[in-house]
């Protein structure tokens, strides 16, 4: 029978097999069939401590039990409460920047980016009406960027095939371009000039660019980034809704420059991604500018399922884990085992531009067609599919972020698979 259902990122005309899932643990995937699947992608970069994990599972049932959905619009309940507590508790800190003292719910990484860019435009909107600032609209973004797939994300990210059809409704952005090694300078010139035109706000993914080809910039970029917005008063946006929980090494990137944005969207891990959740953190400022005893000031945006109480409780449970356990222990062994592979793979001739931060590694496979859209990626899929591994490459650019209960011997199947890759797809210079 054939299935009804349409697929994200998936070409069905293709003809590709899906595998079916019927249960996880760990870094596990268990197939209807029998097989099993290691995830070397975090399904999708959301499964920080693995599969299933028992307090996040056990928080999800005992909340089901008691309350499932609440109206966030004027309501509130204890598991909310708690992770937005936590968040503020763990989110970057510096005696030199006022703190994120203010949590707002969403449910994806994308809509986190929508609520905070909307947060930036009403902030400078509400600040012209009070007579404190005149209106600014235009929203600055990185070279290569991917913030998410509805309409403000796209809008702030890399244009191309992948959002072609909707060019009539993304509104026009300036592009910083990307700080590649040597061209730091360049960048940085780049968005001292384009804030000297008083934008609303400055978006980036903070050391490392996902969909973007895993691209790395250097802590002291991002610091520099900051200070130029601060200096120009244009509103610092950072997206950790990848970076975020531990995947660059540190809890949030931001850590790792010292910064302390105007705004953070976080998403993916913050359940242990067993559940969608997202938040986005602003600064008193931010959240002063709207509160008002005129309501029609208020935030306008919401979904109806912000904030869900099962989805909280999952982040709670997440939560306790970050403050119980090593968890960044367990992330620096792992980021270790992953370089001293990660190298060996890089002498062999049919890669190059070996690169990793934190438990987020890539390298570049050398093929004859090696674009986004070529033949490469679905074969690679497939290949991998094949040896029992869950990736998914960009074009030739084969990256790993593994849940960090990945062990010693799945590791080394993974690089094995990817070794083998190089020998049957490679076209070494």
């Amino acid at each position: 029978m054939t299935s009804p259902v349409w697929h994200p990122f998936f070409q069905h005309g293709l003809e590709e097999a899906i595998p079916l899932v019927s249960r996880a643990e760990g870094a596990l995937l268990h197939l209807a069939d029998g097989g099993t699947l290691i995830d070397g992608i975090s399904s999708w970069w959301v499964t920080t401590h693995g599969h299933c994990h028992p307090r996040i599972a056990a928080a999800i049932a005992a909340q089901a039990g008691q309350l499932d959905q609440l109206v966030f619009a004027g309501y509130t309940h204890e598991p909310a409460e708690q992770v937005a507590r936590g968040l503020i508790d763990l989110a970057p800190h510096s005696t030199d920047c006022d703190p994120l003292a203010h949590v707002f719910f969403s449910d994806s990484g994308s809509t986190a980016v929508e609520v905070a860019l909307k947060m930036a435009l009403g902030y400078w909107h509400n600040r012209a009406l009070d007579g404190l600032a005149d209106p600014r609209h235009r929203i600055l973004v990185l070279q290569h960027s991917y913030h998410g797939d509805t309409i403000g994300a796209m809008s702030v990210g890399e244009r191309g095939v992948y959002n072609a059809a909707w060019t009539p409704l993304l509104f026009d952005v300036g592009t910083i371009p990307f700080p590649y090694h040597g061209q730091e300078k360049e960048t940085l010139d780049a968005l001292e000039t384009a804030c000297a035109q008083n934008p609303a706000a400055f978006i980036v993914e903070p050391l490392i660019l996902g969909a973007g080809g895993m691209l790395i910039y250097s802590p002291a970029v991002l610091q520099e980034m900051a200070a130029i917005c601060a200096r120009h008063d244009v509103l610092f946006i950072v997206d950790e809704v990848m970076t975020g929980w531990g995947r660059t090494g540190t809890l949030f990137s931001c850590e790792q420059a010292g910064v302390v944005p105007d705004i953070m969207a976080v998403a993916k891990g913050i359940t242990g991604g067993a559940i969608p959740l997202a938040a986005t953190l602003a600064t008193s400022r931010i959240f002063d500018a709207h509160r008002s005893t005129d309501r029609s000031r208020l935030f306008y945006h919401s979904s109806s399922y912000t904030a869900n109480a099962i989805a909280c409780a999952a982040a709670v449970a997440n939560l306790a884990i970050w403050r119980e356990e090593d968890v960044l222990g367990r992330i620096a062994t792992l980021s270790k085992g992953m370089a001293e592979r990660l190298a060996q793979l890089g002498e062999d001739p049919a890669f190059t531009n070996p690169r990793q931060l934190g438990v987020i590694a890539a390298i570049d496979l050398i093929a004859a067609d090696a674009g986004y859209l070529s033949d490469l990626g679905p074969r690679l899929r497939a290949f991998f599919l094949e040896q029992g591994i869950l990736l998914r490459p960009l074009g030739n650019t084969i990256y790993l972020m593994p849940p960090y209960c990945l062990d010693v011997d799945q590791l080394d199947r993974i690089f094995a698979a990817l070794s083998k890759a190089g020998d049957i797809f490679g076209v070494p210079a």
